[in-house]
């Protein structure tokens, strides 16, 4: 019985460690749905790259994206100074 206990125990603390890991890091990938056709953000990509701070100020969290940020300074302003993507099939597809 002992066994099982510890075993469970050690099973629930490696899922939290793990959860909390992709909590703090973000998810790897963010979709967008728009008219135009989806964009998938990928995360995980942009932030080995740039850094969290590129994004977010402060501690990071959740950022909401509107049509004017994506085509502004936040999205495709980057995109032109960073040599990213900037027509618009590349990052929305349908």
């Amino acid at each position: 019985m002992k066994r099982i206990l510890v075993t469970l125990m050690a099973v629930a603390f490696l899922a939290t460690s793990a959860l909390v890991s992709v909590a703090a890091d973000g998810p790897e990938k963010v979709l967008y749905e728009t008219k135009k056709g989806n964009v998938t953000f990928n995360h995980k990509a942009h932030g080995e790259s740039l850094g969290c701070e590129a994004c977010h100020e402060g501690t990071p969290g959740k950022i909401d994206i509107d049509k004017a940020a994506a085509h502004g300074d936040s999205c495709k302003g980057c995109h032109k100074k960073n040599d990213g993507p900037t027509k618009c099939n590349a990052c929305h597809t349908k």
